[in-house]
């Protein structure tokens, strides 16, 4: 069994430690614990490991985030990755920090990368672990704030959340989605 888990993000320095780069924060959290090397591929950085008898492949897409369907589409139609065994971990202002969620599929919610991943990949029925990063911004502010970095405190809790949505994608791949809702989801 392959499975593709996506993180989606902003390459650039400037965009490293940016909410909206939760995605790609996340997936180098995973690779470092699973002993995992991302390398620069066709749209892609691109890192895979075993777990329990599944393979697990890792892409933050280079197309940066408005265009991720793009790689997406490419990657899973490559390794030849069924719908159903796609996961795609973002940021979302509509769920406080700290808060975790896994959904079967779902609209893309004026998140661009979702609606690009669906317009290029055939619609919303693929899974999705979307990662809380809160709403303090004032109206018309929601760009600025994605594209600023996490607060000092949010920081510090980064790891352990981090850690979390780690189990959460493991659990994805090993028993299922709704198992992994069931037990993870806040």
């Amino acid at each position: 069994m392959k499975y593709l888990i996506v993180g989606l993000g902003n390459i650039g320095p400037e965009y490293e430690l940016t909410r909206h780069n939760i995605g790609f924060l996340t997936l180098d959290r995973i690779a470092d614990k699973q002993g995992a090397q991302f390398e620069t591929l066709k749209l892609a950085m691109k890192a895979e490991f075993k777990h329990k008898g599944r393979q697990i492949h890792l892409i933050k897409p280079t197309t940066y985030m408005n265009l991720s369907g793009k790689a997406v589409n490419y990657w899973m139609q490559e390794l030849k990755i069924p719908k159903e065994n796609i996961l795609v971990i973002t940021d979302d202002i509509a769920i406080p920090f700290g808060k975790l969620r896994m959904r079967a599929k779902g609209s893309a919610a004026g998140h661009n990368g979702l609606k690009n991943i669906e317009d290029l990949t055939g619609g919303q029925n693929y899974a999705r672990l979307k990662f809380g990063v809160g709403n303090d911004f004032h109206k018309g502010q929601q760009v600025d704030y994605v594209l600023s970095p996490f607060t000092q405190q949010q920081f510090d809790e980064l790891p352990f959340l981090m850690d979390k949505a780690a189990d959460m994608v493991l659990g994805f791949s090993t028993i299922g989605i709704n198992r992994t809702m069931s037990e993870f989801n806040d």
